[in-house]
């Protein structure tokens, strides 16, 4: 009787084989290439492995599936108009996945990835680019709104201080005392006032 097939797969192992191999780049264990990069008289060298470079630039791949397998036992390459800080963090990208640059340089760090023809970092900085537009436009929109919305209260003030000074000038005409004639009928309060004894003296009798 045939037993049915089970899938083993580890979920960790592509991390831990990335994390090995970072490990044994900065040991310069195993390493088999080193590349040096020169830009504007800034020069430095890169020890590395040609599996790792094959499998993630198309242009390493390219370079290292052509050579002369008689060179020796660790290939040089050479790589100008890169700089350094651009291919280490290159490096740390194609060995972790990951790596932490300044927002101005990641346009350098797309041109870089267009350059060795390395399609993950490409998309990373595609992708990061479009989040930091993305941010600015939001931000943006954020400043325009409540410029709207300060000119706005900038503008109520103004029209309730005109509708107050109407009000108020409404409210003096109508508390305005009007000249009364000088007659009893033309002024009830001294009437009621005249009228008052009378009363008193009735209720007395």
């Amino acid at each position: 009787m045939e037993s049915n097939a089970v899938l083993l797969e580890s979920k960790s192992s592509p991390i831990n084989l990335l994390n090995e191999m970072h490990q044994l780049r900065l040991l310069g264990h195993l390493c088999d290439v080193t590349v040096s990069v020169e830009y504007q008289g800034v020069r430095a060298e890169f020890v590395a492995h040609k599996a790792v470079l094959a499998a993630t630039s198309k242009f390493f791949k390219e370079m290292f599936l052509n050579e002369n397998s008689m060179d020796g036992p660790r290939t040089n390459v050479f790589l100008n108009e890169v700089q350094v800080a651009d291919f280490a963090s290159f490096l740390e990208f194609v060995y972790t996945a990951k790596v932490e640059v300044e927002e101005d340089r990641v346009q350098r760090m797309l041109e870089i990835a267009e350059k060795l023809k390395c399609l993950d970092l490409s998309e990373t900085c595609f992708q990061l680019k479009k989040q930091m537009l993305e941010s600015v436009l939001l931000e943006l929109q954020n400043f325009s709104e409540s410029q709207n919305s300060e000119e706005e209260s900038a503008s109520q003030p103004s029209i309730l201080l005109e509708a107050k000074a109407t009000a108020v000038a409404e409210g003096d005409q109508a508390d305005c005392p009007v000249d009364l004639p000088d007659s009893p009928v033309g002024r009830p309060s001294n009437r009621v006032a005249l009228e008052m004894p009378d009363a008193k003296s009735k209720e007395k009798m």
